[in-house]
C-alpha cells in the first residue's frame, strides 16, 4: 500500500518554491515509496537513491549560492523533508544528516575546506555522516572522550591523532566524509572539544557494530572506531576548543530538519488513516461515518499543522538570521512528539491491520519513535524551551 494524500500547499510560498516542493514529492512518490517497506524488511539502504537525490539537485537546496548550493531557504529546505519523509523517514534521516555534515563547512571552513569537502557533496557524489554521539555522550555532548592527541611540535600540530569510539553514526557505512568531534584535552570539558574533517578509508579508521534498531532501519547506524587515524591540521575545522560550538551551531539547523520529516511522516499516516476509514465498511456503513473516528482524526490533523507551524517558524527565523535554538528545540519537541501520537493513532484507526507489515501505518509508528530521541531527547528540549523562558522572564524584570 502506497499512500498518496492530497498535496499540502503553505501560503505564502514563492513560484521557485513551489517548483522545489513538487519536484520533491514527484520523485519521492514515485521512486522512493514504492520500495519503502522492502527496503525496511531487509535493512537495505539503497545508495541509488541519493545519487538521484544529488542528480535533481536535492542534496545542495539550502546551501548559498557561494559554496556551490541551490541558494534556497531553510523554508525551502523544510518543503524537501516533508516530502522525502512522507514517501520514507529513512530516507529523509540521511539526507538530512548529510546537509548536518555539511553546514558546520559553509560557516566554519577555510576557502581551501570548502573547495576540498563540498563539491562532491552537494553534488550527491559523497555522502556525508556527522559523528558526535559516544557510548558515554549522547544529550551530554560535552562529555565526549574520543581523543585527538596533537602531532608534531609543540604549539604548532601537523596533525592530530584520533583515538576512541563513536556510537549511533547516521550514514556511517555508507559514508565517504565524516564531521568527528573529539578532545584535545578532557579535563577542559567542552573547551577541548575539537571538530576534524575525516575521509572514509583511512588508515587507523574502521566501523565496529551495526545497530539494530526498532525503526529507521534502511538507513545504517554504525560504530565507529578510531585507533591512531591520524588526521592533518589542514582538516581542523575551526580552532582548538571551537567544536562544541561548532556542533551545536549544527544541531540547531538538523533539529528544524528533523521536524520537518517528522511533519511529512505524521501527514503521511494522516492521510493514510483517512483514506481507510472511506474505505473500509462495518457496523452497516463507513468507518468514516462514526462521529467517533471523525473526531480522532480531526484531533490527529490538529496535531500535524500544529507542528507544521512551528517548524516552518523556525525556518523563517533562520532565514532571517535569527537565534534559532529555542525555536528549533519548540518545534522538534513538538513535530517528533505529533508523529508518534498521529502514527499511534493511525495504526489504532486500522485495526488489525495496522498491526500488520502489510500495511505501511506501523513501520511509520516505529519510524517516529527514534525522532522523540536523537538530535537531543525530547526531555533535553523541554530543558532548552524553559531556560529560554525563565532568561526572558529574569532579564526583563
Amino acid at each position: 500500500m502506497t499512500v498518496v494524500g492530497a498535496p499540502v500547499v503553505a501560503p505564502g510560498l514563492t513560484p521557485e518554491e513551489r517548483l522545489l516542493q513538487q519536484t520533491a514529492r514527484d520523485f519521492a512518490r514515485k521512486e522512493i515509496a514504492p520500495g519503502a517497506a522492502a527496503r525496511d524488511e531487509e535493512e537495505r539502504y539503497d545508495r541509488a537513491l541519493f545519487i538521484r537525490m544529488g542528480e535533481l539537485g536535492l542534496t545542495a537546496v539550502p546551501f548559498p549560492e557561494s559554496v556551490g548550493g541551490a541558494g534556497f531557504g531553510y523554508r525551502a529546505w523544510t518543503l524537501v523533508m516533508e516530502e522525502i519523509a512522507y514517501a520514507d523517514m529513512a530516507m529523509a534521516v540521511s539526507l538530512s544528516v548529510h546537509i548536518l555534515s555539511q553546514y558546520p563547512v559553509v560557516d566554519w571552513g577555510t576557502p581551501d575546506q570548502k573547495e576540498r569537502w563540498l563539491p562532491a557533496m552537494l553534488a550527491g557524489e559523497a555522502l556525508g555522516a556527522f559523528a558526535l554521539t559516544e557510548p558515554g555522550a549522547g544529550s551530554d555532548a560535552a562529555a565526549l572522550r574520543l581523543q585527538a592527541d596533537r602531532v608534531g611540535p609543540a604549539g604548532a600540530p601537523t596533525g592530530y591523532r584520533l583515538r576512541g569510539t563513536k556510537i549511533w553514526i547516521t550514514n556511517a557505512i555508507e559514508a565517504e566524509r565524516y564531521l568527528v568531534f573529539g578532545t584535545v584535552d578532557r579535563t577542559r570539558g567542552s573547551a577541548g572539544i575539537t571538530a576534524f574533517l575525516v575521509e572514509g578509508g583511512m588508515p587507523g579508521f574502521s566501523f565496529g557494530r551495526r545497530e539494530r534498531k526498532l525503526g529507521i532501519r534502511s538507513d545504517t547506524a554504525s560504530e565507529l572506531i578510531f585507533d591512531g587515524a591520524e588526521v592533518p591540521v589542514a582538516n581542523r575545522l575551526g580552532e582548538e576548543g571551537q567544536g562544541y560550538r561548532i556542533a551545536l551551531s549544527a544541531l540547531g539547523e538538523g533539529r528544524i530538519s528533523i521536524a520537518a520529516a517528522c511533519v511529512g511522516l505524521a501527514q503521511a499516516a494522516l492521510d493514510a488513516a483517512a483514506l481507510h476509514l472511506t474505505e473500509r465498511k462495518a457496523f452497516g456503513g463507513r468507518l468514516s461515518d462514526q462521529q467517533g473516528l471523525r473526531f480522532m482524526l480531526a484531533e490527529m490533523a490538529q496535531k500535524v499543522a500544529a507542528a507544521r507551524a512551528l517548524t516552518r517558524a523556525a525556518a523563517e527565523a533562520k532565514d532571517r538570521g535569527e537565534p534559532i535554538a529555542e525555536a528549533s528545540s519548540l518545534a522538534k519537541w513538538t513535530a517528533s512528539d505529533a508523529a508518534m501520537s498521529v502514527t499511534t493513532d493511525a495504526v489504532q484507526l486500522f485495526g488489525g491491520s495496522g498491526y500488520s507489515r502489510e500495511f505501511p501505518v506501523e513501520r511509520m509508528m516505529r519510524d517516529a519513535k527514534g525522532a522523540q530521541i536523537y538530535e537531543g531527547t525530547n526531555q533535553i528540549h523541554r530543558l532548552i524551551v524553559a531556560e529560554h523562558l525563565l532568561k526572558r522572564v529574569t532579564d526583563g524584570a
